[in-house]
């Protein structure tokens, strides 16, 4: 039986930077900034560390955002956004199978955070103009990439987790059992969850 979830979309960002700059900031050079118009990160410059930027105050953006630093190599860290391409709404149905197919693991890592910090987890396929919700394949990917995560994570999605099991006082709960397709909630954009 799962454990009671929050579902503010405002929930403790505070917290949430400050578990993320307890454990990862000054090893990483990295600090997580709440405030941006649009997400977005910006590598370490000269004497400035890198700023993993979420959208205004909320939460899911945070975990989301740095689901994609988590996964993000040494090369791709040295880039703005991590030099990936990003086609805005409205996506033919070729460039959704692409934008599902590099979103799998950052949303399965979200998955698992939003677990650890108690927050309901709400897939995205970020196509709204189309009305394109998540594919059924992409949402059976995503379990698998979350069940392969429950098993070994990278590093620093790993500290991250714990990071947030501390500051949220929950347990890592990583089990297979926690996270099934019958669970996952589509989030249109627009504050509303589709069913």
């Amino acid at each position: 039986m799962p454990f009671e979830v929050q579902n503010d979309k405002h929930f403790c960002c505070q917290r949430l930077v400050a578990a993320f700059g307890a454990e990862l900031s000054l090893e990483y050079d990295t600090l997580l900034v709440a405030g941006g118009e649009e997400p977005i990160y910006l590598p370490a410059e000269n004497k400035t560390p890198a700023k993993i930027i979420f959208r205004e105050d909320f939460f899911a953006s945070a975990l989301h955002e740095v689901a994609h630093w988590c996964v993000a190599g040494a090369r791709r860290r040295r880039l703005p956004d991590y030099g990936y391409w990003y086609c805005p709404d409205g996506r033919s149905a070729e460039e959704q199978a692409r934008f599902e197919h590099v979103e799998i693991k950052p949303q399965a890592l979200e998955w698992i955070f939003s677990s650890v910090c108690g927050y309901k987890f709400r897939i995205s396929a970020d196509n709204l103009m189309n009305g394109q919700g998540p594919s059924q394949q992409f949402k059976l990917q995503l379990v698998y990439q979350v069940w392969k995560y429950c098993e070994s994570m990278p590093l620093r999605a790993e500290k991250f987790a714990q990071a947030l099991a501390r500051e949220f006082n929950r347990p890592m709960a990583l089990h297979r059992e926690r996270f099934c397709i019958g669970d996952l909630v589509e989030f249109n954009g627009i504050g509303n969850t589709l069913t």
